[in-house]
């Protein structure tokens, strides 16, 4: 991908509601010019920062997602696989930035009840675990769909005992694990797994990770729910 290329994908993704803003701006809302000038210069920087990270993304996230994922499946060792599949998932997630903008919001809603860091470490630590369930689902050529109905069964069980605030959070949560650090690394790191097993499924292997993944974050957030 060259800077072109990264830029007119940057500029499809933000332009539709750059357009519905100034739209907006001109016939209904009619903001401060101060403000008005603020959004535009806000754009004017997500446009330069997406760009070099695409390219930074492409040139090396994916590569060593995908160099992590042949590693271990050339070294299959059960306790390397479970524990280099949650620490890799703690790391990618506690670095996405939705999920720092969530535990701030959360902490400012709550008044300090919820701590930020309390939230993103266990945000955090149920995608990593659930990462590590991707893996071993790979290895032992699981069935997705009945991981995923069971999954949701508990998570629909443990809301039943959760606190109501935890309720709306723990989804929010697994939404922001879905963001542009959590899951070109998933994607890559599934796709390097699925093509050494052999698997002429990879890419919807690689998929399924995303999507079992993104569970691990409700349930942990649920279960500190329970715990509060």
């Amino acid at each position: 991908m060259n800077i072109k290329e990264a830029m007119m994908e940057v500029l499809q993704s933000i332009l539709p509601i750059t357009v519905v803003v100034f739209l907006l701006q001109f016939t209904i809302i009619r903001m401060p010019v101060k403000d008005f000038m603020t959004f535009l210069f806000g754009v004017i920087l997500t446009f330069s920062g997406f760009t070099l990270f695409l390219i930074g993304v492409r040139y090396s996230l994916l590569p060593i997602g995908e160099e992590f994922g042949v590693f271990l499946m050339k070294n299959v060792n059960l306790w390397l696989l479970i524990g280099m599949g949650v620490a890799l998932g703690f790391a990618v997630t506690i670095s996405e930035p939705g999920l720092q903008i969530l535990a701030n919001q959360v902490t400012d809603v709550s008044n300090g009840e919820i701590p930020r860091i309390l939230l993103m470490i266990t945000v955090s630590l149920g995608l990593g675990i659930f990462l590590a369930l991707s893996l071993l689902r790979v290895i032992f050529k699981l069935p997705l769909r009945i991981i995923l109905l069971c999954s949701y069964i508990l998570v629909f069980i443990l809301a039943i005992f959760s606190s109501q605030k935890f309720f709306a959070v723990s989804f929010d949560a697994g939404g922001v694990t879905t963001g542009p650090m959590t899951v070109p690394f998933i994607l890559a790191f599934g796709v390097g797994m699925s093509s050494v097993s052999g698997a002429k499924t990879a890419s919807e292997d690689s998929f399924g990770f995303v999507g079992l993944a993104s569970i691990g974050p409700i349930l942990a957030v649920l279960i500190l729910g329970m715990i509060f």
